[in-house]
């Protein structure tokens, strides 16, 4: 083959990866704010944010929420033809049940392309493909920041104050809110005239910070991918993963994602039983993680700091609430809830339990190896442990609330509200690695001791890659004559007849055995007129002579 043919092949082959790195981008990215965007809507609409604006501008806002952005509110009512009042907000909340979606579906798929690449991958094309995806996220993100920007405006005709709609009273009804009375200096003598007033407020992205954010996001999402993806290749030289780091990664986002479910499942009973159902699924669909998550450190006994006053107290569960509103600056803890609750108790188990879980899908896909029973479930235990100290404080960091507001009406304060919550992250780097492994040792022994252990592990964590640089298909990995299961036993030289020496009798036990393999029987004799090699059967001995008559 000429030179010339040889160059048209390798920049053949350059092209095709070139263009399969381009699909994988697009495909990763295009599907994760797709999803995004139809949780997001969905939730708007189930929770009737749809009907005081537009959905589109509000659907972009909170994908850019969910993945790290910033979003500026702001707002204005105008009465009487003045600009007599003023509102600001500021809000530091993430929608995690939207950046959940879209981190399954990005991570999936980008580890999914990675499959197709063999046992192990280049650094530079890991990079590559990475870099791909990063930068097409952020183009994609700084079209939403663009276009999540828009004025809410509520009408007050439709508040059911009194003379809009011929109801009348002293007192202000507010949904949520009760009735707040007579605010004073003659105010509920001119609601009548109020019932004319336009409010607005508007948000708007910010996209600097946004795209920073994004940024983050998604450089944070690739690396969590990358850790947790038992079967996806890594570059030469990390093979140390596949065995130790892997096995606890996954296992922690299956129990995580697990535990997400269980509270989604919990929205839907008790949405059946609540006067809005849809309002429930909607809020759901959009914060399902942030109460899950939250109540993952606060079970593992991570202490919380948390502020609130005014009308956001209604927002929090029950004993929270009753607790905050105490005392502002109030430490929260399992403890002390329990004062107020005693059922709160029921959450450490619960955490105590899913630990375990994770602990017992660590085991079972990590290698045994040639180590006893203690010292695989030490390994568990470590693994586990680092994979933890990890996974906690970022949860800490991810649910963590800050929310303030205030709304002036003509000059006079008519709502104020505050909320702040959040955790130490250095306390639960400390409890995660003491959980870890406490659960990762019980997990161990416990998969260790019915057989379990190693059951799951992935071909890349056994140690499949020859030294060619290739790898086996999956079932030669799997258990059978030449590979068996962790379960049996041991074999035995005197039960093996390929292990026994010639002449010895095979219906009696053996008085010889040799681990050496066997030698082949000596060749017979030549025979005349006969060369090996010539003939598969030699020809035979001639006939004796005649013998004569008489």
């Amino acid at each position: 083959m000429d030179r010339g043919a040889v160059m048209t092949m390798t920049g053949g082959s350059r092209a095709a990866r070139g263009a399969d790195l381009l699909l994988t981008a697009i495909a990763a990215v295009s599907w994760a704010f797709l999803a995004m965007a139809g949780v997001a809507a969905l939730g708007l609409h189930l929770l009737g944010a749809d009907t005081a604006g537009s959905l589109g501008p509000m659907t972009a806002a909170v994908v850019v929420l969910a993945v790290g952005g910033s979003v500026t509110p702001s707002g204005s009512v105008e009465a009487f033809g003045l600009t007599g009042a003023g509102a600001h907000t500021t809000i530091d909340i993430a929608p995690l049940g939207v950046a959940l979606v879209g981190a399954l579906l990005l991570g999936w798929v980008f580890a999914r392309s990675l499959r197709a690449l063999g046992p192990s991958v280049g650094g530079a094309e890991l990079a590559a493909r990475a870099g791909a995806v990063v930068v097409l996220f952020l183009l994609i993100l700084g079209a939403l920041a663009w276009a999540g920007s828009s004025t809410v405006t509520f009408d007050g005709s439709g508040l059911g104050l009194p003379g809009a709609s011929g109801g009348g009273g002293p007192g202000l009804e507010i949904p949520g809110l009760g009735d707040i009375g007579d605010i004073g200096g003659g105010l509920t003598d001119r609601l009548k005239d109020l019932a004319d007033a336009k409010a607005s407020v508007g948000f708007s992205v910010r996209t600097g910070p946004s795209l920073f954010g994004g940024l983050a996001w998604v450089l944070g999402v690739l690396l969590i991918t990358l850790v947790s993806a038992r079967r996806a290749p890594l570059p030469r030289g990390w093979e140390a993963l596949h065995r130790g780091v892997r096995p606890a990664a996954s296992a922690l986002r299956a129990v995580l994602v697990l535990a997400v479910v269980a509270g989604l499942a919990a929205a839907a009973v008790a949405g059946a039983s609540d006067g809005h159902p849809g309002r429930v699924a909607g809020a759901a669909l959009l914060g399902a993680p942030n109460g899950v998550w939250l109540g993952v450190p606060l079970g593992l006994f991570v202490p919380l700091r948390g502020v609130a006053s005014g009308s956001l107290l209604q927002v929090l569960p029950h004993p929270l609430d009753d607790l905050l509103r105490m005392r502002a600056g109030q430490d929260v803890s399992v403890a002390r809830l329990a004062e107020l609750e005693p059922g709160v108790w029921l959450l450490p188990m619960g955490c105590g339990l899913l630990m375990v879980t994770a602990g017992v899908l660590t085991a079972a896909r990590t290698p045994r190896g040639t180590a006893g029973a203690v010292g695989f479930a030490g390994r568990c235990g470590l693994a586990l442990g680092a994979a933890t100290a990890v996974a906690l404080p970022l949860l800490v960091l991810a649910t963590r609330v800050k929310a303030d507001a205030s709304l002036s009406v003509l000059g006079i304060d008519a709502m104020g509200a505050g909320l702040e919550l959040s955790g130490s992250a250095p306390a639960a780097a400390l409890l995660g690695a003491v959980w870890g492994f406490v659960a990762g040792v019980a997990g161990g022994l416990l998969a260790y001791a019915t057989g379990a252990a190693g059951r799951r592990a992935a071909p890349l964590a056994r140690g499949a890659v020859a030294a060619g640089g290739g790898a086996y298909p999956d079932p030669a990995y799997l258990p059978g004559p030449y590979n068996p299961s962790p379960g049996y036993r041991p074999a035995r030289a005197e039960t093996n007849p390929y292990l026994r020496q010639p002449g010895d009798d095979p219906f009696s036990a053996p008085t010889q055995t040799s681990r050496s393999p066997l030698r082949p029987p000596p060749r017979p004799p030549r025979q005349p007129g006969y060369r090996y090699g010539s003939s598969p059967v030699p020809p035979p001995d001639e006939p004796p002579p005649p013998r004569g008559r008489g």
